[in-house]
């Protein structure tokens, strides 16, 4: 099977679908470290920063991908092209 110009609009929205699952797992994981830290820090004032930097992170992370995903839509809404969907018009 011989690959074409057309087939790079499957491919990128493969690896967005691949990359916003991928983010959403490596969110869930941050979550689950940065609460246990934040359990067994046992007072500690340098593990207790430590678990709100981590969970900060991730809190942060997911506000930049929500916040991106808006924008896109946004975009597409006010111009009224679908910039959340990528075609190759030959």
């Amino acid at each position: 099977m011989v690959a074409t110009i057309a087939d790079l609009g499957l491919l990128f929205k493969n690896i967005v679908s691949y990359a916003l699952g991928f983010a959403g797992i490596v969110l869930f994981i941050l979550l689950l470290v940065g609460g246990f830290k934040f359990i067994t820090s046992g007072g500690d004032p340098k593990a207790v920063e430590s678990a709100k930097k981590t969970l900060t992170s991730a809190i942060a992370g997911l506000f930049i991908i929500l916040v991106s995903y808006l924008i896109m839509i946004l975009i597409s809404n006010i111009l009224g092209v679908d910039v959340t969907e990528f075609k190759i018009s030959i």
